[in-house]
């Protein structure tokens, strides 16, 4: 790889829609334009045959993020659930290094995020509807949002399907808690589509 996928601290989620797919495929961008990756769902033919019979928020889903040499930079994945859901995120190894759990409220969604160990490092809430949400470190102190405003280069490439910016602070520590961070930030919309 030329470059880690989660040094940038700014990132465009623009969907790719398949209407013939079960599948959802979101591509993503720098802060320049330039494509870097995309999240993928991957669904085994049992399962697309069972969301035609059970309701989304029952079922299991696994996301990928991508870069755009197809290498998995990490997962992000759901088993089975009944009530609150335990969302699990993997390296490209396949070890677990976070884990997020929603909370749910009507239009304003909640993300409480943990590393391996199941300490919370991070929390995403805000509002789903406006479609503006803050990302806090454990003290409750604001390290990023995600919204739908952007301007400039990055704003000529997007389609009409949904789309949002993902920014995290730039001082934020370069390590796996900022993998775990944005890799949840980065799959919101996925998350949330799932869990309707």
């Amino acid at each position: 790889m030329a470059f880690n996928f989660f040094d940038s601290d700014s990132y465009f989620i623009d969907e790719k829609v398949n209407f013939f797919k079960f599948e959802n495929t979101y591509n993503i961008y720098n802060d320049i334009g330039a494509h870097v990756g995309a999240v993928k769902q991957k669904l085994t033919t049992g399962q697309k045959m069972l969301r035609l019979l059970l309701k989304k928020p029952m079922l299991p889903f696994l996301l990928e993020i991508k870069n755009t040499e197809d290498e998995v930079q990490a997962s992000i994945s759901r088993g089975w659930t009944f009530w609150m859901s335990k969302i699990v995120i993997k390296d490209p190894q396949d070890n677990v290094i976070g884990t997020i759990k929603q909370k749910f409220k009507f239009f304003k969604p909640t993300f409480k995020i943990f590393d391996a160990t199941e300490t919370q490092i991070a929390e995403i809430n805000g509002d789903w509807k406006a479609w503006n949400f803050t990302i806090t470190d454990a003290k409750g102190v604001q390290i990023g949002n995600i919204s739908k405003k952007w301007a400039g280069a990055v704003k000529e490439i997007f389609t009409s399907a949904d789309k949002y910016n993902v920014n995290i602070n730039p001082d934020y520590p370069e390590n796996t808690n900022k993998i775990v961070i944005l890799a949840g930030a980065i799959t919101i919309d996925m998350v949330l589509k799932e869990s309707k």
